[in-house]
Formats: structure tokens, sequence, C-alpha cells
């Protein structure tokens, strides 16, 4: 897919930079909490931590605590700490996706547990899970406490709820989309609730931040179910068509199937079963769902949760930390295009 124009972004190409600048100097307090607590007298651990942590992801989440701290006029530290936690949640769960889904690639690198095995892997993640309770802990605030260590719990249920549906035709949108809203936006939002908790905004603002990061959370995977099936493993990171091969039932997939002739629903039932997922497979897949218009709907629908994010900074003053924010919805959809 290409284009060089975004329906959120008429003018220009959104990009992450106004966001980067904006939290550079907390990153940087960030990167030195994330750098020394993945440390261990265990060598494997720092060495296979290091590899994902330093692989050249967006650090999105945590730039979106730092990001919803600077738009309350936050002047403390305490968020570097709770970001670096939002990171290390962030890192663990892709170490158990990539185990879970016998992924190869990641971010364009091979993926841990191709080079180490899926048992350090796991172990790793676990590492990481119980430093970001450490640090949660370290802050002091049970309310923290709760928004993160509940976002986990979420965390895990939508992706024990996405290994149910895998390979399940029936898969419906309502189930698809608590699927996304648990696995992926839940941390999302918290990582942008705590930052109103620690600058002690009433509670207006924390709902406003929650649906932001909620949203964004939602437009970013939708976003990243199109990506899946319109790019290639440069831009994406991952091989193309890995969510084809590991049967899973994505929207662009669900609506697809639902509007598809009984031969192209005969060809779906074949490919999520795993039946059909050769390179010639994947490219009639991505052809049914160009001629069902199944990928421009999703997108779509990640521009309607899109603009629902940006709604939810209406009563936020303007100025260099909403515009900031504003973009990087921009930038999560303009990724497919």
């Amino acid at each position: 897919m290409t284009a060089t124009v975004h329906p959120l972004h008429p003018k220009s190409e959104p990009s992450l930079d106004p966001l980067v600048a904006l939290v550079a100097a907390d990153m940087n307090g960030v990167n030195a909490v994330i750098l020394e607590r993945m440390q261990s007298e265990v060598a494997l651990i720092p060495e296979l931590a290091g590899h994902l942590i330093a692989g050249g992801g967006k650090r999105m989440r945590p730039m979106l605590t730092l990001a919803s701290a600077a738009l309350l006029g936050y002047p403390g530290t305490r968020h570097h700490k709770l970001a670096a936690a939002v990171e290390f949640i962030h890192t663990a769960t892709l170490l158990h996706d990539d185990v879970v889904d016998g992924s190869g690639l990641r971010r364009g690198k091979r993926t841990a547990n191709l080079i180490w095995g899926n048992p350090a892997s796991v172990l790793v993640g676990d590492f990481l899970f119980s430093r970001a309770f450490e640090l949660m802990v370290e802050d002091g605030s049970l309310k923290v406490l709760k928004i993160l260590s509940h976002a986990s719990a979420v965390i895990a249920e939508g992706e024990v709820d996405q290994l149910t549906a895998q390979r399940q035709i029936d898969t419906g949108e309502d189930q698809y989309l608590a699927i996304i809203s648990a696995k992926t936006a839940a941390l999302f939002a918290a990582a942008c609730r705590v930052a109103p908790v620690v600058a002690e905004a009433d509670d207006a603002a924390e709902s406003a931040l929650e649906a932001y990061g909620r949203n964004l959370g939602i437009a970013f995977q939708l976003t990243d179910d199109v990506i899946d099936y319109a790019s290639d493993s440069e831009t994406m990171g991952k091989g193309l068509g890995d969510d084809f091969r590991d049967g899973k039932m994505t929207l662009p997939v669900i609506l697809s199937y639902a509007r598809g002739s009984a031969d192209d629903r005969a060809f779906w039932r074949s490919a999520i079963g795993g039946e059909r997922i050769g390179d010639d497979d994947l490219a009639h897949a991505v052809g049914l769902l160009k001629s069902t218009d199944a990928l421009s709907e999703t997108l779509q629908r990640a521009t309607h949760y899109g603009r629902r994010a940006i709604d939810a900074l209406a009563n936020f003053p303007a100025g260099r930390a909403k515009s900031a924010m504003v973009e990087a919805v921009e930038f999560a959809i303009a990724r497919a295009y």
C-alpha cells in the first residue's frame, strides 16, 4: 500500500520525531534505569534482554508515560522508573510472544528464542516482569501498582484469548476487538494513566489519558494487522504474512471471510486451518483481502480509534506536548501507507 498523505494528517507525513524530541531528556533517565535493572550476575540475562531492549524498538509505550507527564507539567522524576517498568512489561510479553508464535524475526533481527532457545527466553521474560514489579513497588503508590499490575494480568488474558482463537475461523469481530483491547491497548492505556497519578492530577485527566492510550493502542494494533499483509519484513520488522501462517484471525481476515464467496470462504478455512500457507497461498490471501476491501476497512477502523484518541486530549491546553501526542496517533496509522 502506498500513499503520501494520511487521512488524519492531510498536510505532511506524520512522524514520531516530535514525541522523541519532547521526552529526550527524560528518556535518558529511563534508559539509565533500564540499563541498571536488566543487569544480573547470571550473564545470560543481560545478554538476552539486551538483544531485544537494544534492538531498535521505538519505545513508544514508555515515551507515552513521559509525554503524558509533560502534558500535565509534572516536574519530578518518579515517572522514569514507571516508564522503565512499562518497557520491561512490554519486552517480557514480546519474549513470551515469540516463543508462543515460534517467531524467527523481531524488529528485523533474529528473535531471542531462535538464538538462545525457548526456555531461556521464557525465563528472562519472567525476570523482566519481576523487575517491573520491583520498580512499581519502589514508587510507593498503591494506585500505580494497581494500574500496572492489572494491566499485566489483562495482557496475559488477551494473549490466552488470542491463543484459543488461533486457527478458529468462526472468531468474530467482537472477540477480536476484546483480544486486542487486552493484549495491546491495555498497556498503552496504563502507560498513559500512571502519569496523572504521579502528577496528582484530577480524575478527569486520568480518565482522558487512559482513553487516549487505549484508543491509540487499538489503532496501533489494527494498523499492524494491515501491515502484516501489505508490507515487507524490512518495514514491519518481522516476516511478511506471519499472522497468516500462524493462523491468526485478525480483523482483515474476519472481514474478508465474512464478505467472500463460497470458494473464498473455503480457501480461508483451509488457510487458517494451516493447510494452505505457502507463498502462493499468501499472495492469494492478499488478493482476497484487497478485493473485499478488508484492508482498507481495517484502516478505516484504525482511523476511527485514532480520532477517538485525539479527541480524548481535547480539554488539555495546546502546546508542544499535546501536539506531539496528536502526531504520535497520526504516525501509528500512517505506518500502513
